[in-house]
């Protein structure tokens, strides 16, 4: 970059006299060895391979999780909000963040650092609001695409699925190129190929072990190093004071040289200590459009937002995003400046223009101040960079790959017509439900057949572990551990196509700049459509596509069409369409048109449009579950929830808007005023200062010291102790359950549960009975169903049986999953008036039963195993349906159930809706069977009504067979 002195102060002067004395060093020297770069880069990777494997036992041995494919994705869904924010500061800090930063801040000075780090600031502090819209509106979602899928259907989440896949090419792009620049322009006889497979190998093989969690520990570790090393270099440069070995030193040093220096055209008094910058202002109008699609469009920060709770992520968001600021602001303030400053000292630029376009400037400056161990400083800094953003660029495109490619188009688990339909039984749920037949299926969580399966396969030994035996769930589980083997094949095949990607790049001579300020013409247009689809019921599909389409086009025309003016037109490639005015035109057009074209195109599709659907588009979000562990188990405790584990039974949307309200102020208010004063007020205000004197300087740069200092110390300490706290607490409830046992466990639960249930009772005015007989007693009237091989499944209609209320204090220390389902663990009301079936019962007497451990609720007529006395039935008859057990097909059905899942038939409880009209309060029983195994419904009715047995049966429709 060519260099010029300013004025002819006495003090330049002098300066200008002494850069005659040296010899000029243009170009960057590769102080590093080969083998030296290979150490370094595997010791990174052993690092990285041993916190993965850290989180992998921590996630097993403490929290208890089940290796599935939810895990790999979202991290357990709990992660605190320190490690959320302290990885939101790793993902954003790309290769470009370091090198991009310093480049613009040689460049422009200190208005290309602060529209630097403002412009791309934002965008963070902004995704604060989507995080709580997704974790509110479409909790159970994996990925924002999927929210796409169930408000418009494929063909508008297949384009946003190029959006974003296209997303993550550009971002995985800049990576690598920056990277790969650095790497061979500081390590001798390296080249770009080898370079980009060691990058590679480390990437993929830690994302593989550990999934999404891992790439929360390997960040918090790379983010404490990027700190560290900022600090270094600001307190070499602005507070070491000078010496032969260190040409600055200090403050008024920095500033003698870059006062003397000749700063762009553009701006005022052609200075670099000013904010008044044409060039500047363009590159943050470019800055902030194209981050916003390279954060709004890419997988990995909602990954981030769906791998905490609301809370967490709003704060973590929150917290990340200026945390992030000072490392932009900061380190390119200290390293730009110095670059210029370091540039008047010889009289030259430190680098050639293309050089500095690479993003070679923090090397130059680090190598001319440190030697070989700031060399190394800057390898180091960006190759934690690299991996940790490259690790969730390759897990956003596998998720994409898998929940959305995979398990919504080509291979899908059931063929349902709407999310409404649930995924393992195919019947409907929730308001769209049918109540004759309707889902009532649980999660895995509370399924005794399924904690059986895990345990029998985690004791097997061998390579091919035993099949699932449960019937609700197995088959569903063995698709999700296809699903995980795909997850595998997929990280491998990602990571394999990052070497192609950026060896084309280089060999296309694509400078870093250059993909930078292009990203926004490519994605911008999908800021607007993705964003209004988290916010605006009225939105439709054709609105989307047209949108994000017509907006791409658009601003790829504008952009050639500019560049074409220059002299040279499109012939000289590079030089003009990388020129300032042609990316910003094309980058305006991008964001601005595909979001008018939007909203247009929305009132001409839906001139209809009913207000009182608002709630009904939600619904259709708030169906994406996983049916093995639904969002509701989550967030019962946020949301006073008892019986989560039943796939039917979820929070209203008010309900959930309410518990999560002050984090959804919180977003809003503070993520909105801050970016307010970040890129209007704070910039304006610098407008009025203008040019810069010392005593300015030095307020600008001890702003800088201290905003990077204590950046470090939350993102160092704030996450440690989030971790810790979290891990304690974990530990502290794996010794009272003691080795783990479900019972347990439910044990242990049961002071959360009976806190629940009182704050239930209030607002449902749920009241919970059991029937207390005398010791084995024996029933007055049973109706018995005999399965081969199987033990004797009893459901009993209580006539006259004396109840008794059963409150949280009589269970508070439950020794059966019996009691605890009387805590409302595995239980939730059915929905008041469903037509039942009738159903009476003649005064014939019973066969008797051998079993003198008869269920709870029998009346004993006689001693021995004698026959049982005839029932003794009002005048009316009583109608009852019983159904089979809820969650099994037609095919599963008919097949024989295990002894194991029928032992348990001594205990039942019944629950009450006490809301209910007395003539109509319906009674739930369950038996202990499976937690839900046969339902039994009694209602008192003054109708009398008559009915065969066989007319109790249910008709089952035959269900589609999953589909790999």
């Amino acid at each position: 970059m060519s260099f010029k002195y300013h004025n002819e102060s006495a003090l330049c002067q002098a300066i200008q006299n002494e850069s005659r004395r040296g010899t000029p060093e243009v170009g960057i020297v590769s102080p590093i060895e080969m083998y030296e770069s290979v150490i370094i880069i595997l010791v990174t990777g052993f690092f990285a391979f041993l916190l993965a494997f850290l989180f992998s036992y921590i996630r097993k041995h403490i929290y208890k999780d089940e290796d599935n494919l939810d895990i790999s994705f979202d991290a357990g869904g709990n992660v605190n909000a320190g490690l959320t924010a302290t990885t939101v500061v790793s993902q954003w800090t790309w290769a470009a963040t370091l090198l991009q930063s310093s480049t613009v801040a040689a460049k422009y000075g200190i208005s290309g650092s602060i529209w630097y780090a403002a412009g791309a600031s934002i965008q963070i502090l902004l995704f604060s609001m989507l995080s709580i819209q997704l974790k509110t509106r479409a909790p159970g979602a994996k990925t924002f695409l999927q929210v796409i899928r169930a408000r418009f259907g494929k063909r508008t989440h297949i384009t946003f699925c190029c959006f974003a896949l296209v997303t993550n090419v550009i971002v995985t792009a800049m990576l690598m190129l920056g990277g790969s620049a650095v790497i061979t322009s500081l390590v001798k006889l390296i080249s770009v190929e080898y370079a980009t497979t060691l990058i590679a190998a480390i990437l993929g093989g830690y994302t593989l072990i550990g999934g999404l969690g891992a790439t929360f520990y390997v960040s918090y570790c790379n983010t404490a190093i990027i700190y560290i090393v900022m600090i270094i270099l600001i307190f070499k440069v602005y507070e070491e004071g000078g010496d032969d070995s260190n040409p600055l030193g200090s403050i008024e040093r920095v500033f003698d040289f870059v006062s003397c220096s000749k700063g762009p055209e553009g701006n005022k008094d052609m200075s670099y200590l000013t904010i008044v910058s044409d060039e500047g202002l363009m590159f943050g109008l470019i800055n902030i459009v194209g981050n916003f699609g390279t954060v709004f469009v890419d997988q990995s920060y909602w990954q981030s937002a769906v791998a905490a709770k609301p809370k967490q992520g709003v704060l973590g968001l929150l917290l990340g995003g200026l945390a992030w600021f000072a490392i932009p602001f900061s380190f390119s303030t200290t390293m730009g400046l110095a670059y210029v400053a370091l540039s008047a000292k010889q009289g030259e630029g430190l680098l050639t223009d293309d050089d500095v376009n690479a993003g070679l400037v923090p090397p130059v400056v680090a190598y001319h101040l440190l030697g070989k161990s700031g060399a190394i400083m800057i390898m180091v800094m960006v190759l934690m960079a690299v991996t940790s953003t490259g690790s969730s660029e390759i897990m956003a495109v596998t998720s994409i790959i898998i929940y959305d490619i995979y398990a919504n188009n080509l291979k899908p688990y059931r063929m349902t017509t709407d999310t409404n339909s649930c995924i393992l039984c195919g019947k409907g749920r929730g308001r769209m439900a049918n109540p004759r037949d309707k889902c009532t299926c649980i999660s895995m969580t509370f399924c005794q057949n399924c904690h059986q399966d895990t345990k029998n396969r985690a004791e097997c030994r061998r390579a091919i572990k035993p099949e699932y035996k449960c019937v609700s769930h197995g088959q569903y589980r063995e698709y999700n551990d296809y699903l995980s083997h795909l997850r595998n094949w997929s990280l491998v095949w990602t990571t394999i196509a990052i070497i192609p990607l950026t060896i084309t790049l280089y060999m296309i001579q694509a400078s870093l700049g250059w993909t930078y300020l292009f990203m926004g013409i490519l994605v911008g247009s999908a800021v607007i459509p993705i964003t209004l689809s988290m916010f605006w019921e009225r939105l439709t599909g054709v609105a989307m596509m047209a949108g994000g389409i017509s907006g791409t086009v658009a601003a790829i025309i504008v952009w050639l069409a500019v560049a074409s003016t220059y002299d040279g037109g499109l012939t000289d490639w590079y030089n003009n369409t990388g020129k300032e005015v042609a990316m910003l035109c094309g980058n305006l057009v991008s964001i601005l048109g595909g979001g008018l074209v939007t909203i247009v195109v929305t009132f001409l599709t839906n001139r209809n449009y009913e207000p009182g659907r608002n709630e009904e588009v939600w619904e259709n979000t708030r169906d994406i579950d996983n049916p093995l562990s639904p969002w509701m188990e989550k967030y019962q405790k946020e949301l006073n929830l008892s019986g989560a584990h039943r796939l039917d039974n979820r929070a209203s949307l008010a309900e959930v808007r309410k518990a999560f309200k002050r984090a959804s102020n919180m977003a809003f208010s503070i993520s909105i005023s801050t970016s307010l004063i970040l890129v209007v007020v704070w910039p304006a205000s610098m407008v009025a200062v203008g040019v810069m004197n010392l005593g300015e300087f030095v307020g600008w740069v001890k702003l800088s010291e201290v905003w990077a200092f204590l950046a470090m110390i939350l993102m160092i300490i704030l996450p440690l102790v989030n971790e810790a706290w979290d891990i304690w607490s974990a530990l502290t409830v794996r010794n009272k359950v003691g080795n783990g046992d479900d019972e347990e466990l439910i044990r242990n639960m049961a002071s959360h549960v009976k806190s629940s249930l009182q704050s239930q009772q209030g607002r449902r005015n749920v009241s919970i009975t059991s029937t207390v007989p005398p010791a084995k007693a024996k029933p007055n009237s049973v109706i018995e169903e005999n399965h081969e091989e199987t033990a004797d499944h009893v459901s009993t209609i209580s006539t006259g049986i004396d109840q008794q209320s059963v409150t949280p204090s009589d269970f508070a220390n439950p020794t059966s999953l019996k009691d605890a389902t009387a805590l409302g663990l595995f239980q939730r009301p059915i929905a008041p008036n469903s037509p039942l079936p009738p159903v009476a019962f003649s005064d014939t007497e019973l066969p008797s039963t051998a079993n003198d451990d008869r269920a709870p609720g029998y009346q004993n007529s006689g001693t021995g195993n004698g026959p049982l006395s005839p029932v003794s039935l009002p005048k009316q008859d009583v109608p009852a349906i019983e159904f089979s057990t809820p969650v099994k097909s037609a095919a599963v059905e008919k097949s024989k159930r295990s002894t194991d899942s029928m032992a348990s038939t001594n205990s039942r409880f019944l629950r009450s809706e006490a809301s209910l009209p007395l003539d109509k309060q319906e009674k739930t029983e369950f038996m202990d069977s499976d937690f839900s195994d046969v339902i039994a419904h009694t209602v008192p009715t003054s109708t009398p009504a008559k009915s065969n047995l066989a007319d109790v049966r249910s008709e089952i429709s035959d269900l589609d067979e999953p589909l790999f």
